[in-house]
């Protein structure tokens, strides 16, 4: 059975890649990734927050003023360039001693920094990049169309400065999901991602203070991402990468049968350990070869929602066969 497929325009041996996680920040973990069976890694996001942290830990400083004047920015911008570099260089490691894609991820908040973030990450050898673009709803001066609006600059403008492919990351929080993901394949962009695992937040109540959830995924989780490829993969114009609750060789052929161009997973592998790729490729070439597919693409999107078809068929039918036996 031939798995080979493509994903913004790469070719990938199988449809399966590793999302962006702490796993692919460790070459030696990403090379028995691809001795696993996967198709292509998403490196581990550079934060913009993360490197300001590195700017403050490294000066000792709150006030830009405090110890050292005007020399402040030049200090600032050389241990930011420090910070940088160290992710750099896994990529040119990572370039030496895969074959595979190595795809980067950036997520950031100030608009010069998407820029001279993403510049960096080509020079340094990315095969494409993923933007990681989550943009929570989280301030109530932030209007739809102020996200619109930045989605739009921030992709206009990497379109222009670099040549590597560019997907999107986002997240579930659209007033109109359907339309912004179309929008947002009409502007140019290789690919979107569907969707962000956000950390979630939770009270501890003896100590009365903020802590994490859980940040991995449940298998419960695959669901929204289902119906959304479903709904998405025949009026995109480009590619979409499945991602949130995939566990199972099962999980894979659904979000293939639903018109997924790759699937990313982390959670399983976090639990189960990177082997799982193994065990899903296998997965994945047992049910083609029961059902006699001998490419991914002569069954992908068989059952995505069709450009004449309405969307109410990945919404409703469920209900009507649960309460009325209509269908």
């Amino acid at each position: 059975m031939d798995t080979k497929t493509k994903y913004l325009g790469l070719e990938m041996k199988s449809p399966i890649m590793v999302g962006s996680c702490g796993l692919t920040a460790d070459v030696d973990k990403m090379v028995e990734m691809e001795r696993a069976g996967a198709g292509a890694v998403v490196l581990k996001s550079v934060f913009e927050e993360q490197i300001i942290y590195d700017i403050k830990r490294n000066t000792h400083i709150v006030a830009p003023t405090d110890n050292y004047g005007d020399s402040y920015e030049y200090i600032a911008q050389h241990v930011a360039d420090d910070s940088l570099n160290r992710h750099f260089q896994t990529i040119r490691e990572a370039k030496q001693r895969l074959t595979i894609p190595v795809i980067g991820s950036i997520n950031c908040f100030s608009y010069e920094n998407w820029l001279t973030y993403a510049v960096k990450f080509q020079e340094a050898g990315c095969d494409a990049l993923e933007l990681n673009m989550a943009i929570l709803p989280y301030e109530s001066s932030l209007s739809a169309d102020d996200v619109e609006r930045t989605f739009a600059q921030v992709i206009n403008t990497l379109k222009k400065s670099i040549s590597i492919p560019i997907s999107i990351k986002v997240g579930t929080y659209f007033t109109d999901m359907a339309k912004q993901m179309q929008q947002l394949s009409w502007m140019g962009i290789q690919g979107v991602t569907l969707f962000n695992k956000s950390v979630q937040m939770d009270i501890d109540i003896e100590t009365e203070s903020l802590k994490n959830a859980s940040y991995l995924s449940n298998p419960d989780e695959i669901y929204n991402t289902l119906r959304w490829v479903a709904i998405l993969s025949k009026k995109m114009r480009c590619d979409i990468s499945a991602s949130t609750g995939v566990y199972t060789a099962d999980d894979v052929v659904k979000m293939l049968l639903a018109g997924a161009n790759s699937v990313q997973v982390v959670s399983c592998l976090y639990r189960n350990g990177i082997d799982t790729l193994r065990q899903l490729n296998d997965g994945l070439q047992q049910w083609m070869q029961k059902k006699g597919y001998e490419s991914i693409d002569s069954f992908r999107g068989k059952l995505a929602v069709q450009p004449n078809e309405k969307a109410s068929v990945a919404m409703r039918t469920q209900f009507m066969k649960y309460f009325a036996e209509i269908v």
